[in-house]
Protein backbone atom coordinates (compact mmCIF):
# COMPACT_ATOMS: atom_id res chain seq x y z
CA UNK A 1 0.00 0.00 0.00
CA UNK A 2 1.31 3.33 -0.75
CA UNK A 3 2.62 5.52 2.08
CA UNK A 4 -0.31 8.19 1.62
CA UNK A 5 -3.04 5.79 1.70
CA UNK A 6 -1.62 3.68 4.75
CA UNK A 7 -1.27 7.41 6.99
CA UNK A 8 -4.71 8.06 5.96
CA UNK A 9 -5.78 4.24 6.90
CA UNK A 10 -4.10 5.20 10.39
CA UNK A 11 -5.84 8.79 10.49
CA UNK A 12 -9.17 7.54 10.07
CA UNK A 13 -8.98 4.42 12.41
CA UNK A 14 -7.68 6.69 15.22
CA UNK A 15 -10.45 8.97 14.18
CA UNK A 16 -12.77 6.40 15.18
CA UNK A 17 -11.43 4.26 18.24
CA UNK A 18 -9.96 7.66 20.22
CA UNK A 19 -12.58 7.59 22.85
CA UNK A 20 -12.17 3.95 23.42
CA UNK A 21 -7.82 3.01 23.25
CA UNK A 22 -6.97 -0.68 22.75
CA UNK A 23 -3.51 -0.88 24.18
CA UNK A 24 -3.18 -4.37 22.54
CA UNK A 25 -1.44 -3.26 19.42
CA UNK A 26 -1.50 -2.00 16.02
CA UNK A 27 -3.81 -4.04 13.35
CA UNK A 28 -3.13 -4.72 9.53
CA UNK A 29 -4.95 -2.06 8.19
CA UNK A 30 -6.55 -2.65 4.69
CA UNK A 31 -7.42 -0.48 1.74
CA UNK A 32 -9.18 2.48 2.31
CA UNK A 33 -11.58 4.32 0.03
CA UNK A 34 -10.15 8.40 -0.25
CA UNK A 35 -13.27 9.55 -1.69
CA UNK A 36 -15.32 8.46 1.67
CA UNK A 37 -16.44 11.39 3.96
CA UNK A 38 -15.85 11.34 7.45
CA UNK A 39 -19.05 10.37 9.87
CA UNK A 40 -21.25 13.04 11.01
CA UNK A 41 -23.78 13.37 13.38
CA UNK A 42 -25.92 11.45 11.57
CA UNK A 43 -24.68 8.42 10.64
CA UNK A 44 -26.36 5.13 12.17
CA UNK A 45 -24.77 4.79 15.28
CA UNK A 46 -25.42 0.94 15.52
CA UNK A 47 -24.03 0.64 11.96
CA UNK A 48 -20.80 2.46 13.61
CA UNK A 49 -20.51 -0.03 16.48
CA UNK A 50 -20.47 -2.78 14.04
CA UNK A 51 -18.14 -1.55 12.33
CA UNK A 52 -15.81 -0.38 15.37
CA UNK A 53 -16.26 -4.14 17.00
CA UNK A 54 -14.89 -5.20 13.44
CA UNK A 55 -11.70 -3.08 13.92
CA UNK A 56 -11.37 -4.57 17.32
CA UNK A 57 -11.76 -7.82 16.39
CA UNK A 58 -9.10 -6.90 13.70
CA UNK A 59 -6.58 -5.67 16.64
CA UNK A 60 -7.18 -8.92 18.43
CA UNK A 61 -6.31 -11.03 15.87
CA UNK A 62 -2.85 -9.20 15.02
CA UNK A 63 -1.20 -10.63 18.46
CA UNK A 64 -0.72 -14.24 16.83
CA UNK A 65 2.89 -13.76 16.77
CA UNK A 66 2.99 -12.66 20.12
CA UNK A 67 2.33 -16.16 21.32
CA UNK A 68 4.89 -17.95 19.07
CA UNK A 69 7.97 -19.55 20.31
CA UNK A 70 10.94 -19.90 18.18
CA UNK A 71 12.54 -23.61 19.41
CA UNK A 72 15.33 -23.35 17.22
CA UNK A 73 18.92 -22.93 18.97
CA UNK A 74 21.53 -21.02 17.81
CA UNK A 75 22.76 -21.41 14.53
CA UNK A 76 20.00 -24.11 14.00
CA UNK A 77 16.95 -23.25 11.03
CA UNK A 78 14.07 -22.01 12.10
CA UNK A 79 11.12 -25.25 12.85
CA UNK A 80 8.22 -23.40 11.60
CA UNK A 81 5.51 -25.80 11.25
CA UNK A 82 6.64 -27.16 14.21
CA UNK A 83 6.42 -24.04 16.18
CA UNK A 84 3.17 -22.81 14.35
CA UNK A 85 1.72 -26.65 15.01
CA UNK A 86 2.34 -25.84 18.78
CA UNK A 87 1.01 -22.53 19.21
CA UNK A 88 -2.08 -23.53 17.39
CA UNK A 89 -2.85 -27.09 19.39
CA UNK A 90 -1.99 -25.02 22.54
CA UNK A 91 -5.72 -23.59 22.05
CA UNK A 92 -4.41 -19.80 23.29
CA UNK A 93 -5.58 -18.22 19.80
CA UNK A 94 -9.21 -19.28 19.50
CA UNK A 95 -10.12 -20.22 16.10
CA UNK A 96 -10.96 -18.17 13.03
CA UNK A 97 -7.80 -15.97 14.25
CA UNK A 98 -6.02 -14.48 11.62
CA UNK A 99 -2.42 -16.12 10.79
CA UNK A 100 -0.57 -13.06 9.47
CA UNK A 101 2.17 -14.40 7.25
CA UNK A 102 4.01 -11.68 7.00
CA UNK A 103 4.58 -11.10 10.80
CA UNK A 104 5.77 -14.85 10.94
CA UNK A 105 8.38 -14.77 8.09
CA UNK A 106 9.65 -12.09 10.07
CA UNK A 107 9.24 -14.09 13.41
CA UNK A 108 11.23 -16.68 12.09
CA UNK A 109 13.67 -14.34 9.90
CA UNK A 110 12.59 -16.17 7.12
CA UNK A 111 10.83 -15.20 3.54
CA UNK A 112 7.39 -16.01 3.56
CA UNK A 113 7.83 -19.06 1.04
CA UNK A 114 8.64 -21.48 4.22
CA UNK A 115 5.52 -19.96 6.22
CA UNK A 116 3.21 -20.81 3.42
CA UNK A 117 4.73 -24.30 2.78
CA UNK A 118 3.86 -25.22 6.51
CA UNK A 119 0.89 -23.33 6.31
CA UNK A 120 -0.45 -25.31 3.70
CA UNK A 121 0.54 -29.13 5.33
CA UNK A 122 -1.36 -27.35 8.25
CA UNK A 123 -4.26 -26.74 6.08
CA UNK A 124 -3.99 -30.60 5.20
CA UNK A 125 -4.06 -32.01 8.43
CA UNK A 126 -7.09 -29.88 8.99
CA UNK A 127 -5.25 -27.14 12.00
CA UNK A 128 -5.92 -23.91 9.92
CA UNK A 129 -8.65 -22.93 7.03
CA UNK A 130 -7.57 -20.73 4.10
CA UNK A 131 -9.49 -19.05 1.75
CA UNK A 132 -8.40 -17.12 -1.61
CA UNK A 133 -7.70 -13.92 -1.35
CA UNK A 134 -7.74 -13.70 2.19
CA UNK A 135 -5.39 -15.77 3.96
CA UNK A 136 -4.96 -18.25 6.74
CA UNK A 137 -6.75 -18.85 10.18
CA UNK A 138 -6.77 -21.25 12.79
CA UNK A 139 -9.30 -23.84 11.62
CA UNK A 140 -13.00 -22.83 12.99
CA UNK A 141 -15.70 -26.66 12.82
CA UNK A 142 -19.23 -26.42 13.18
CA UNK A 143 -20.55 -28.26 15.83
CA UNK A 144 -21.71 -30.60 13.40
CA UNK A 145 -18.64 -31.58 12.53
CA UNK A 146 -17.06 -31.28 16.09
CA UNK A 147 -19.40 -34.13 17.02
CA UNK A 148 -18.32 -36.10 13.86
CA UNK A 149 -14.77 -35.89 14.94
CA UNK A 150 -15.95 -37.71 18.38
CA UNK A 151 -17.20 -39.81 16.64
CA UNK A 152 -14.09 -40.72 14.85
CA UNK A 153 -11.95 -40.70 17.90
CA UNK A 154 -14.84 -42.86 19.74
CA UNK A 155 -14.58 -45.54 16.60
CA UNK A 156 -10.69 -45.52 16.53
CA UNK A 157 -10.31 -45.69 20.44
CA UNK A 158 -12.70 -48.87 20.46
CA UNK A 159 -10.27 -50.52 17.92
CA UNK A 160 -7.44 -49.72 19.71
CA UNK A 161 -8.61 -50.66 23.58
CA UNK A 162 -9.33 -54.41 22.43
CA UNK A 163 -5.93 -54.53 20.42
CA UNK A 164 -4.17 -52.55 23.62
CA UNK A 165 -5.30 -54.49 26.63
CA UNK A 166 -4.23 -58.13 25.84
CA UNK A 167 -0.60 -56.31 25.18
CA UNK A 168 -0.45 -53.97 28.37
CA UNK A 169 1.88 -54.44 31.18
CA UNK A 170 2.18 -53.15 34.33
CA UNK A 171 4.63 -50.64 33.23
CA UNK A 172 1.22 -49.30 30.93
CA UNK A 173 -0.74 -49.39 34.39
CA UNK A 174 1.84 -47.47 35.67
CA UNK A 175 1.29 -44.78 33.25
CA UNK A 176 -1.98 -44.79 33.14
CA UNK A 177 -1.98 -44.14 36.76
CA UNK A 178 -0.01 -41.37 36.93
CA UNK A 179 -2.11 -39.70 34.72
CA UNK A 180 -4.87 -40.54 36.00
CA UNK A 181 -3.48 -39.17 39.62
CA UNK A 182 -2.42 -35.99 37.47
CA UNK A 183 -6.07 -35.50 36.50
CA UNK A 184 -7.37 -35.75 39.68
CA UNK A 185 -5.13 -32.83 40.82
CA UNK A 186 -6.16 -30.62 38.16
CA UNK A 187 -10.06 -31.15 38.95
CA UNK A 188 -9.24 -30.47 42.28
CA UNK A 189 -7.32 -27.26 41.60
CA UNK A 190 -9.74 -26.38 39.01
CA UNK A 191 -7.14 -25.87 36.59
CA UNK A 192 -8.47 -26.37 32.66
CA UNK A 193 -5.45 -26.35 30.94
CA UNK A 194 -3.81 -28.83 33.12
CA UNK A 195 -7.12 -31.07 33.02
CA UNK A 196 -7.25 -30.29 28.95
CA UNK A 197 -3.10 -31.83 28.49
CA UNK A 198 -3.65 -34.58 30.90
CA UNK A 199 -6.82 -35.96 29.62
CA UNK A 200 -5.45 -36.22 26.44
CA UNK A 201 -2.22 -37.91 27.82
CA UNK A 202 -4.46 -40.55 29.74
CA UNK A 203 -6.34 -41.65 26.46
CA UNK A 204 -3.04 -42.12 25.02
CA UNK A 205 -1.25 -43.87 27.61
CA UNK A 206 -4.11 -46.47 27.28
CA UNK A 207 -4.10 -47.22 23.57
CA UNK A 208 -0.58 -46.74 23.51
CA UNK A 209 -0.02 -50.78 24.18
CA UNK A 210 -1.94 -51.07 20.82
CA UNK A 211 1.03 -50.57 18.81
CA UNK A 212 -1.08 -49.38 15.64
CA UNK A 213 0.78 -46.61 14.25
CA UNK A 214 -1.09 -45.95 11.52
CA UNK A 215 -4.20 -46.11 13.55
CA UNK A 216 -2.77 -44.10 16.43
CA UNK A 217 -1.66 -41.42 14.33
CA UNK A 218 -5.43 -40.96 12.57
CA UNK A 219 -6.50 -40.86 16.10
CA UNK A 220 -4.13 -37.97 16.98
CA UNK A 221 -4.92 -36.12 13.80
CA UNK A 222 -8.62 -35.82 14.64
CA UNK A 223 -7.87 -34.90 18.46
CA UNK A 224 -5.58 -31.99 16.90
CA UNK A 225 -8.61 -30.82 15.17
CA UNK A 226 -10.64 -30.34 18.16
CA UNK A 227 -7.95 -28.51 20.06
CA UNK A 228 -7.84 -24.67 19.19
CA UNK A 229 -11.73 -25.08 20.14
CA UNK A 230 -10.46 -26.09 23.78
CA UNK A 231 -14.34 -27.03 24.38
CA UNK A 232 -13.09 -28.04 27.94
CA UNK A 233 -12.70 -24.31 29.66
CA UNK A 234 -16.39 -24.47 28.52
CA UNK A 235 -17.56 -27.43 30.74
CA UNK A 236 -18.36 -26.89 34.26
CA UNK A 237 -15.98 -28.14 37.19
CA UNK A 238 -19.24 -30.35 37.86
CA UNK A 239 -18.72 -31.75 34.05
CA UNK A 240 -14.92 -31.95 34.43
CA UNK A 241 -15.81 -34.31 37.50
CA UNK A 242 -18.66 -36.38 35.92
CA UNK A 243 -15.26 -37.02 33.05
CA UNK A 244 -13.10 -37.60 35.33
CA UNK A 245 -15.74 -40.12 36.75
CA UNK A 246 -15.58 -41.76 33.58
CA UNK A 247 -11.83 -41.96 33.56
CA UNK A 248 -11.69 -43.77 36.80
CA UNK A 249 -14.11 -46.66 35.31
CA UNK A 250 -12.14 -46.85 32.43
CA UNK A 251 -8.71 -47.06 34.06
CA UNK A 252 -10.33 -50.34 36.41
CA UNK A 253 -11.34 -51.99 33.09
CA UNK A 254 -7.50 -51.64 31.32
CA UNK A 255 -5.91 -52.70 34.81
CA UNK A 256 -8.49 -55.60 35.35
CA UNK A 257 -8.30 -56.67 31.61
CA UNK A 258 -11.54 -56.68 30.72
CA UNK A 259 -11.32 -55.17 27.20
CA UNK A 260 -15.37 -55.41 26.61
CA UNK A 261 -15.91 -53.18 29.81
CA UNK A 262 -13.15 -50.76 28.91
CA UNK A 263 -15.25 -50.27 25.06
CA UNK A 264 -18.53 -49.54 26.79
CA UNK A 265 -17.19 -47.00 29.67
CA UNK A 266 -15.53 -45.86 26.57
CA UNK A 267 -18.30 -45.23 24.21
CA UNK A 268 -20.12 -43.72 27.32
CA UNK A 269 -17.51 -41.32 27.87
CA UNK A 270 -17.88 -39.87 24.49
CA UNK A 271 -21.90 -39.35 24.67
CA UNK A 272 -20.81 -37.52 28.11
CA UNK A 273 -18.49 -35.26 26.01
CA UNK A 274 -21.04 -34.54 23.09
CA UNK A 275 -23.87 -33.72 25.60
CA UNK A 276 -21.69 -30.96 27.32
CA UNK A 277 -20.52 -29.51 24.22
CA UNK A 278 -23.91 -29.39 22.73
CA UNK A 279 -24.61 -26.38 25.57
CA UNK A 280 -22.58 -24.16 23.87
CA UNK A 281 -23.30 -25.30 19.98
CA UNK A 282 -24.32 -21.79 19.00
CA UNK A 283 -21.23 -19.83 20.52
CA UNK A 284 -19.68 -18.42 17.35
CA UNK A 285 -16.70 -17.95 19.17
CA UNK A 286 -15.98 -21.88 19.57
CA UNK A 287 -18.18 -23.29 16.33
CA UNK A 288 -18.38 -22.32 12.91
CA UNK A 289 -22.25 -20.58 12.82
CA UNK A 290 -23.95 -22.15 9.81
CA UNK A 291 -24.20 -19.66 6.71
CA UNK A 292 -21.20 -17.89 7.96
Amino acid sequence: MPTQARNAAGKELDDLTDRSPDPRGAIDRGPIDRGRRRPTASVDRPHRRRELTTMQGARRRSIFTARLVNSAGAGEQPRVIEDLRRAILGGDEPPGTLIPIEAVASFFGVSQIPVREALKTLHGEGLVDHVPHVGYSVAKVTFSEFRELYDVRAALEAAALRAAVPRATTEDDDRARRSHAALARAVAERDERGYHAESRHFHMHLIAPAGMERLLHMYEGAWNITEPARPMSRVSTQGRQMFHDDHDRMLDSFMARDADRLVVESARHYEHLKRAIATFRDDPEVFRQPGS
